[in-house]
């Protein structure tokens, strides 16, 4: 899946992706986690830019593993197979110290 990064001044990273039909998505970049050393890879989590909680006070986060090319502002995100445990759950744990801040 293609990105772009968007910065602006209320330091909220956006990112639109772009799906295989061509429509477009705009998301807030929640979180990048470094996961070079344990898994040669970088992950980013996305909520939806203008999304609203539901009913329980939840909002949906997607979760992808990336490269960015050399310049930082374009790359490839790719899902994270959901038998990755291990990954899942680093990604987890930084997620929940992150919410804990």
């Amino acid at each position: 899946m293609a990105h772009e990064h968007t910065h602006n001044h209320e330091e909220r990273e956006l990112i639109t992706l772009v799906d295989d039909q061509g429509n477009e998505t705009l998301y807030e970049i929640l979180l990048t986690i470094d996961g070079q050393e344990e898994f040669g890879k970088n992950y980013v989590l996305l909520v939806p830019a203008n999304a609203e909680e539901d009913e329980d006070g939840l909002v949906e986060i997607q979760a992808y593993s990336f490269i960015e090319n050399e310049n930082g502002t374009e790359g490839d995100l790719q899902p994270i197979p959901e038998d990755a445990t291990a990954e899942w759950d680093m990604i987890e744990e930084v997620f929940n110290s992150f919410m804990e801040e």
